[in-house]
């Protein structure tokens, strides 16, 4: 399977064909897009996007973790990670489409 990524240049480039926007706009529109996400995970601590998911902000606690190549035992530190998960809707078109 080959690997392919969407990159936001081709998203902004999208948002151009489709809407007419310029490339400027577009790319303003997109970056806007995501700050508004990224603001909200971080002051809600979730996002719920109507038909496509829901992203959480989790606390991860510390932990010891292993380096598989040479078995030495290391301190993962605490962090913050962001899950998604995918609305029911997101999923029925995903299987009635892939």
């Amino acid at each position: 399977m080959v690997r392919i990524n969407l990159t936001k240049k081709e998203i902004i480039n999208s948002i151009y064909m489709q809407i007419g926007f310029s490339k400027k706009i577009s790319e303003t529109l997109l970056d806007d897009i995501f700050e508004i996400i990224l603001k909200n995970i971080i002051k809600h601590k979730k996002v719920k996007i109507s038909k496509f998911g829901t992203f959480t902000l989790r606390r991860k606690a510390q932990r010891i973790g292993r380096n598989p190549k040479t078995k030495e035992n290391k301190i993962i530190s605490e962090r913050n990670v962001i899950l998604f998960k995918a609305s029911k809707d997101f999923k029925k078109y995903i299987n009635n489409n892939g």
